[in-house]
């Protein structure tokens, strides 16, 4: 198995408490991450949000498994997908002015022969998820 961490720091034009909110209802990361079309069976014990998310490749449905951890300024995601892929992403929210510093660090582990696949997709999908959240909470010009 192979395991890779890369992070991503970029600003939201929203407070860490509007920013935090949304990120932590599962519904928002329906069209957040660009690969996710639904969210079911979604299940709430305190702090420790658990749901599955279906991911849309082509024709294809991917359902994975998703453990949302809800903390003051973490949001952290366990997800776990078929073809052993397991993916953390730890979401850290910071005040910066009016605004919301949001550093999100992905650790994923893949099998070796799935390792550049998955690998380009986390990234790519990070990219757009922290372009959409911007888009999100951009102010009218």
């Amino acid at each position: 198995m192979a395991v890779d961490v890369f992070a991503h720091t970029f600003v939201v034009p929203a407070s860490p408490a509007a920013v935090h909110a949304h990120l932590a209802d599962p519904q928002s990361y329906i069209g957040l991450s660009p690969l996710v079309v639904a969210v079911r069976d979604v299940a709430r014990d305190g702090d420790v949000v658990t749901y599955t998310a279906v991911e849309r490749f082509g024709l294809y449905r991917n359902p994975i498994k998703v453990t949302l951890t809800v903390g003051d300024a973490r949001i952290t995601s366990d997800v776990v997908s078929p073809g052993r892929v397991r993916l953390r992403a730890v979401t850290d929210l910071a005040p910066s002015g009016a605004d919301t510093s949001v550093t999100e660090t992905i650790t994923v582990e893949s099998p070796a022969l799935l390792r550049r696949f998955v690998l380009r997709q986390a990234r790519s999908v990070q990219q757009r998820r922290a372009a959409e959240l911007t888009r999100r909470f951009s102010r009218p010009s």
